[in-house]
């Protein structure tokens, strides 16, 4: 049998700020489109993530701060009480089975539809650019709206609810918070001068453009210490309506970046590339170059396989990996990487929505044979 644990520290105990791990492979948030109406998470979630334990960290599937902030149907909120009932009940499973796990703050922004949106009202954005493509509602798959602009006066208002928001996770018994400020949805699309033509103090210069994501952070440590706060950056991801990349990469993300320092973070959460796309970069970005001006510890996302995490790591390039698409049919993933198992691959159209099959039905251990499940597919990304 192999033993890959010889070979890198993967494997090995490590520490993200405050959270103390049991290795260094992560679960990425993989959004499956599992909750109802009301965002509430199951007990099928609970066993979800509890079967996946294993992982050194857990970063649960983005997760709606608001009513405001939901671009897809059927994916789980965190503003209400029973929604923190519901979650309550999915840490303490992961707890009990010896695992750690986050909570990753969601506001979509502007790519949402107004039958996703409260009283049927159009989807906020830094300006009212609409996006590209279509997202899930009940009625199907539909475009996005054209979304309106946020009031200098609202900024507030939507910073209070990733507070209230950080507090219900706090409540449901995470182990922490990440800050989703990534993919293109709302937190990046102010940070994109694509997508951001304000002219107040979110708008225009660098500065003003990641302010929010500043405050977002500055205040969501008013409940959380900072070794339990991570965020999720990505750079050159076009995803959630093909968003242009912000038109100097290097400078806007690296001026965000060293601010961030000053908060002293747990750890920064790269997409590495596109969002469950290729890992190439556009000519002058150099995301390496971008890591190394965060002084805490980094976590690498993206096309990962073992052989690229152990390289990478070697070289000291991330302190953690973060798998996505291979914790689906691998709930033991940890186990397979160290022991070089063939890992399953799940059909896409397992991905989303449906209940437990394709979800938590996935045994451990060797597996020659993959699965033929027919699920209808709802294309969500996080």
């Amino acid at each position: 049998m192999t033993d890959n644990s010889t070979k890198t520290d993967l494997f090995s105990p490590s520490r993200l700020g405050g959270l103390q791990l049991s290795n260094r492979i992560v679960m990425a948030p993989l959004t499956r489109s599992r909750a109802g109406d009301d965002g509430v998470p199951t007990e099928l979630h609970a066993s979800y993530y509890a079967q996946r334990a294993t992982a050194g960290l857990i970063i649960a599937e983005a997760t709606n701060i608001s009513p405001q902030g939901r671009g897809y149907a059927l994916t789980p909120g965190i503003w209400t009480d029973e929604q923190v009932v519901g979650w309550k009940r999915v840490t303490d499973a992961v707890h009990a089975a010896g695992g750690k796990i986050v909570s990753q703050l969601w506001h979509v922004g502007r790519f949402s539809h107004v039958d996703l949106q409260p009283e049927g009202k159009a989807p906020v954005a830094p300006s009212a650019i609409k996006s590209e493509g279509q997202t899930y509602t009940n009625e199907g798959m539909v475009d996005v709206s054209m979304p309106r602009a946020l009031e200098t006066a609202e900024i507030p208002g939507l910073i209070a609810d990733y507070v209230h928001a950080a507090a219900n996770a706090k409540r449901a018994g995470f182990d922490g918070i990440e800050v989703h400020s990534a993919n293109s949805y709302l937190l990046d699309q102010f940070i994109r001068d694509s997508t951001n033509q304000r002219t107040d103090r979110y708008g225009g210069s660098i500065e003003n453009r990641t302010r929010l994501t500043q405050e977002v952070v500055e205040a969501v440590l008013g409940i959380w210490e900072p070794g339990r706060v991570g965020i999720r950056l990505s750079p050159t991801t076009p995803d959630a309506g093909n968003t242009p990349m912000d038109s100097t990469v290097m400078e806007t993300y690296g001026h965000l970046i060293r601010k961030l320092n000053r908060f002293n973070l747990a750890y920064l959460h790269f997409v590495e590339g596109s969002t469950a796309g290729p890992r190439a970069v556009p000519a002058g970005v150099d995301l390496d170059a971008l890591r190394a001006q965060f002084e805490g510890a980094y976590i690498g996302n993206n096309g990962y396989d073992l052989e690229l995490a152990i390289a990478r790591r070697a070289e000291n390039k991330v302190d953690a990996v973060a798998f996505g698409r291979p914790f689906i049919a691998n709930p033991d993933l940890v186990e397979r990487l160290r022991r070089g198992v063939p890992l399953t691959v799940a059909p896409r159209n397992t991905y989303y929505g449906g209940g437990a099959n394709g979800l938590t039905d996935w045994p451990n251990g060797d597996m020659s044979a993959q699965k033929a499940l027919d699920k209808e597919i709802l294309p969500v990304a996080n």
